[in-house]
């Protein structure tokens, strides 16, 4: 089945978009996490297509060379979440299956959260909805396993990451392939800015999240060091439709790359209109 790579131009910046799968099928955009890219949904994109869907993954804000603007401020949750919406009314999409995880997972909350006619279910990897975030910040072992932001945020987080071939990055189970990008000049940086531009100031108004009223399904996973049971299962509360909890046995938090199938079952369950 051929791919077709496309450049998708919005408010001046260029996000590379790869689209895939059966020329009528529903459609499902995939969204990445940090630190990275697109690639990371490969293992799954053939079970999706065998199941008659099409997919559109895209290299979000900074991890597109052409979408890397200079500014902190550039990586605001607002602008992350109208890119998203300027590419899928580039590519005449109206409306799709949505799926993200990691920060990918937090911007797919915002999304549908904000657009609900533009997307026909949810599916998120990892990450909690937002609010249930800030619930297991305050009732659980979140705040600690959420510490280490506060050395992304921090001056020289780039340098400190890459140094030792990048050894922090790939102990946390990043690839020699997905590390190979960061090291693009700015590319890091860029990554880091999505913190940068949203864990600081008025940290609550900027993630404050509605809640979601499209069938949802989180996947989670019991092996994930950053992400707790509590911010995942307790997404239900702000899911007012249909919710599904899956949780995946003896994975860790690289659910697209560890455990492929599992996750595109669950993509192709919420596609199924019953």
């Amino acid at each position: 089945m051929t791919e077709e790579q496309r450049q998708v131009t919005v408010d001046g910046l260029t996000f590379d978009v790869r689209i895939s799968g059966p020329e009528r099928g529903p459609w499902v955009l995939l969204l990445h996490g940090f630190p990275v890219n697109g690639t990371c949904y490969d293992a799954v994109l053939p079970r999706l297509h065998e199941s008659g869907l099409r997919t559109v993954v895209l290299d979000q804000r900074g991890y597109s060379p052409g979408a890397r603007p200079p500014g902190v401020e550039d990586y605001h949750l607002d602008h992350l979440v109208s890119d998203v919406i300027g590419v899928l009314d580039e590519l005449g999409i109206a409306y799709a299956i949505l799926v993200g995880h990691d920060w990918g997972g937090i911007l797919a909350w915002h999304l549908a959260g904000k657009y609900p006619d533009r997307f026909t279910g949810l599916v998120v990897a990892s990450t909690g909805h937002p609010s249930a975030m800030r619930d297991a910040l305050a009732a659980s072992d979140q705040r600690e396993r959420s510490s280490y932001i506060k050395d992304f945020i921090a001056e020289g987080a780039e340098e400190r990451l890459l140094a030792d071939d990048g050894a922090v990055l790939r102990n946390a189970g990043v690839t020699a392939e997905e590390l190979a990008p960061l090291r693009e000049p700015g590319a890091l940086t860029a990554a880091l800015n999505w913190y940068r531009a949203n864990f600081a100031g008025d940290i609550k108004a900027t993630m404050a999240c509605p809640p979601v009223e499209i069938p949802t399904t989180l996947v989670w996973s019991d092996s994930d060091p950053a992400l707790g049971r509590e911010q995942a299962e307790t997404s239900g509360r702000y899911a007012y439709s249909d919710f599904r909890f899956c949780v995946l046995s003896g994975v860790d938090h690289w659910i697209p790359q560890k455990a492929p199938a599992a996750l595109a079952s669950e993509i192709a369950l919420r596609s199924t209109i019953f």
